[in-house]
């Protein structure tokens, strides 16, 4: 944390926040509250702008290039899973996948869009490296489905995607203001990225109709094919993940979410 003593004088109280990177900590100092990050995007700045993210009060620019961020620290929780139903998460994810000025910064920043061609060559050329392409029936049955509906899973316009949607993200603070956190995964691509996570994670079947009506989106087989080839998509690159780091339990937790994946798509 010595970095710290460039940005912010010792009154602070400083913790750390988590995650992966260890980048991130919680500062306070008498009523003050602040969420810094060191290295966080230029794209903070326009998602603080969009009411997306909570406030963005200052960015601080260190003489090794370092860029530290100061977010405004809000009292609250993340949402319960059974939440996720809520209509605002439906509202607040239309305004991201519609916004020009999310999808113009993003552009600039030098994001490209990912096409399912690429994601594709990506997952194939990640599981021979692993050697674990013919490890498992439900790894050649999901390669099997992403090439067969690939001329599907490529008909959709790109916007921006948040990458990671989990109730875990979603910040409901104790003024009932919704935000959505930690872009890191930040991307550009098929928007069913995002809410074909939400439905298969968190919206009963029943409810898929009206959810995407609300979303403005028509559920017919086609969509249906472009949600499970993004989710068998995503289980297959989760699969590398875990092998990579030998989490062997989280690698067979994926196996059976994959096939499970795989059985839907059979019934399409």
């Amino acid at each position: 944390m010595e970095w710290f003593k460039k940005v912010l004088d010792e009154d602070w109280d400083i913790t750390p926040a988590g995650g992966l990177t260890g980048e991130a900590y919680f500062a306070k100092k008498e009523s003050k509250q602040l969420f810094i990050k060191r290295n966080s995007s230029p794209f903070l700045a326009v998602l603080s702008a969009e009411g997306i993210v909570p406030k963005l009060v200052w960015t601080k620019r260190m003489h090794n290039g370092d860029v530290v961020t100061a977010q405004k620290w809000l009292a609250g929780r993340e949402l319960r899973p059974v939440e996720m139903q809520h209509q605002r998460v439906t509202d607040l994810l239309h305004k991201i996948h519609h916004s020009t000025e999310l999808l113009h910064m993003l552009l600039r920043l030098g994001k490209k869009p990912i096409t399912a061609d690429e994601c594709i060559h990506s997952i194939e050329a990640r599981l021979n490296s692993n050697n674990i392409r013919h490890a498992s029936l439900e790894i050649k049955d999901g390669l099997t489905y992403l090439n067969k509906y690939l001329p599907i899973a490529r008909q959709q316009r790109q916007t921006v995607c948040h990458g990671d949607m989990n109730h875990h993200n979603l910040l409901l603070t104790d003024d009932n203001q919704l935000f959505l956190i930690d872009w890191d995964n930040a991307m550009i691509a098929d928007p069913i990225v995002d809410y074909g996570k939400v439905l298969n994670s968190y919206i009963p079947k029943e409810n898929w109709k009206n959810w995407l009506t609300n979303y403005g989106v028509q559920l017919d087989n086609q969509f249906l094919i472009r949600m499970y080839w993004h989710l068998i998509a995503d289980a297959l690159t989760f699969l590398s993940f875990h092998y990579e780091r030998n989490e062997h339990d989280k690698y067979e937790e994926r196996l059976v979410s994959l096939r499970e994946l795989n059985f839907q798509m059979r019934l399409l």
